[in-house]
């Protein structure tokens, strides 16, 4: 499990950290992090999809939501056990904790 959140988080950090520092301009002297290899990257891939390259970003930051979805949700459902012994536990450990929390304000 830990190799599979490193894997779906390492690209997604390294797409985001190049399209911020890129999109900025911060390119260290590195001509990848330049603006113009920014928009040369998205002129590319839109030309290659066949739509205006201002529409990528938003299409990306989708897909990037719904696999992020889908991850949390196979987290989930692998650790659902877990999560319903802690929910029950908790719903257990409620009523007591109301109970010692109105005894302290009925005191005078």
């Amino acid at each position: 499990m830990k190799w599979f959140l490193i894997l779906w988080a390492g690209p997604i950090a390294l797409l985001g950290s190049w399209y911020g520092l890129s999109y900025y301009d911060m390119s260290f002297g590195f001509f990848m992090l330049t603006r113009d290899a920014h928009d040369l990257v998205f002129q590319i891939y839109g030309h290659i999809l066949g739509i205006p390259p201002e529409d990528l970003p938003p299409l990306v930051l989708r897909a990037i939501i719904v696999d992020s979805f889908l991850v949390l949700g196979i987290i989930a459902f692998r650790r659902r056990r877990k999560i319903a012994a802690w929910w029950q536990a908790r719903r257990q450990s409620a009523p007591a904790a109301l109970a010692s929390d109105e005894s302290l304000s009925s005191a005078p």
